[in-house]
């Protein structure tokens, strides 16, 4: 029999005034298994009184996020759904920044801790947290490798389990009409069609480049090598490709090896601002700029530039920022537990860099619904293969990867975030074609 009463009452209370709302959209169920909230609504599973700890210490979404990753708090039903309802009321609505509670909202969560027994000193992080501020100034050479370590060196074999076959970590490019892709059977078609998707991603990058055998190319962020595999085997282009991730140049060797591309691809753990063997042809930088901070964005592209020949193309495909003035916060979730040092620019931003760099702007894609799309296959992927991913990454991260690629899928879906391709061309060589058809 389900109690509306007991702990559940109380913690619905406490998650009111950490959220903002008297209203909560959410069927609350708490460690002494007493329930509250509106039947059939999402649910929301309070595991241990050390979550409401975690809420009292960081009255927002980072002391949410540390209870989720430690399993102190679970979702077990349709993760979208919690998570959707979680983020769309009081104070967790965004874009508007986080509002923390008054001193009278501190005292009643005060109160209601000591009522359940949860009052304690402010629990550790769980150990998935990133702490690389010790590495040096920000976006130095040798804090960008850790920060780059911290999210990409997990484990090749978990990353194969959420990524599929293709290995590409950047948004797929998705077929047609998406309304197929909803419904029950949404997930496992989607699932079913990302290699197809990601392969097509790829050579959309291929064309808008307009690669030809022979040409010589620079993958910035190469990651696995999927790109530079695509680029040599398809197109005949020689590639380097450039990972800060020790972990992700080994297997991108490997598969180049395994395809009979060695004579084709170079992979080189390097920073791009170490590169000293341009030009080149083209340059790609998939997923790799979110990485770089506003601050050095002009420098990035000032770099890319030198290092393309005269009439030579960079395709910069990068997540966008899309909520207006109000900045990400560097507090939250994702920089501490995903991409740390990481940040977000909009689109006028990138594009202003670029063309000041001295680069002429040929086309810009937006595709932020196709990595909702990716996304929603990436979380079917590592809820299918739940109990591998966490044997192999540890379950904490596990959870940090399925309440990252969750809550970004949501992000993309409202339009808080996006993605864009962004093609430019440095001036000096061949005229670009009048009409993007050309590669399209």
């Amino acid at each position: 029999m389900r109690r509306d009463h007991g702990a559940a009452a109380k913690l619905a209370k406490a998650l009111g005034i950490v959220l903002g709302t008297e209203q909560i959209p959410l069927r609350l169920k708490a460690w002494d298994g007493s329930e509250a909230g509106p039947e059939g609504a999402p649910v929301l599973e309070f595991r241990s009184r050390r979550a409401l700890r975690r809420m009292l210490w960081s009255p927002g979404q980072l002391g949410m996020s540390r209870a989720y990753v430690a399993g102190e708090i679970d979702a077990p039903g349709d993760v979208f759904e919690a998570f959707s309802a979680l983020s769309s009321v009081g104070k967790f609505t965004e874009p508007g920044p986080f509002r923390p509670p008054t001193p009278a909202e501190l005292w009643s969560l005060v109160r209601t801790a000591i009522r359940l027994g949860a009052l304690g000193p402010n629990p550790a992080p769980p150990p998935e947290e990133a702490r690389i501020q010790r590495k040096g100034r920000l976006h130095s050479r040798r804090r960008d490798s850790a920060a780059i370590s911290h999210h990409y060196d997990v484990g090749n074999d978990f990353y194969a389990l959420v990524l599929g076959p293709s290995m590409v970590y950047s948004c797929a490019v998705w077929p047609g009409d998406t309304a197929v892709m909803r419904g029950p059977a949404a997930g496992a078609r989607l699932v079913e069609g990302l290699d197809a998707a990601q392969e097509a991603k790829l050579d959309l990058v291929c064309r808008k480049l307009e690669l030809k055998p022979g040409m010589r190319v620079l993958d910035v962020g190469c990651g696995w090598g999927s790109f530079a595999l695509h680029a040599a085997g398809k197109y005949g282009a020689t590639v380097v490709g450039v990972t800060l991730s020790a972990e992700q140049a080994v297997l991108a060797r490997k598969r180049a090896a395994d395809a009979g591309l060695t004579d084709k691809v170079d992979i080189r753990v390097q920073d791009y601002r170490d590169i000293p063997d341009g030009p080149f042809d083209a340059v790609s930088s998939i997923g790799m700029s979110e990485h770089v901070g506003r601050e050095h964005t002009p420098d990035y592209a000032a770099a890319l530039f030198a290092l393309l020949r005269p009439g030579g193309r960079l395709l910069n495909h990068a997540i966008s920022w899309n909520a207006g003035p109000t900045k990400p916060d560097p507090d939250s979730f994702i920089p501490r537990y995903v991409f740390p040092d990481g940040e977000m620019i909009s689109l006028g931003e990138m594009v202003a860099a670029l063309e000041s760099a001295g680069f002429e702007v040929l086309d810009v894609e937006s595709l932020r619904r196709h990595y909702a799309l990716t996304l929603r296959a990436w979380v079917r992927r590592l809820e299918e293969n739940w109990d591998q991913a966490a044997g192999l990454a540890g379950l904490g991260r596990a959870r940090v990867w399925r309440l990252y690629m969750a809550s970004s899928a949501l992000g993309f879906e409202n339009n808080l975030t996006g993605v864009n391709q962004v093609l430019v061309q440095r001036p000096g060589g061949d005229e670009p074609p009048l009409r993007r058809t050309a590669w399209l």
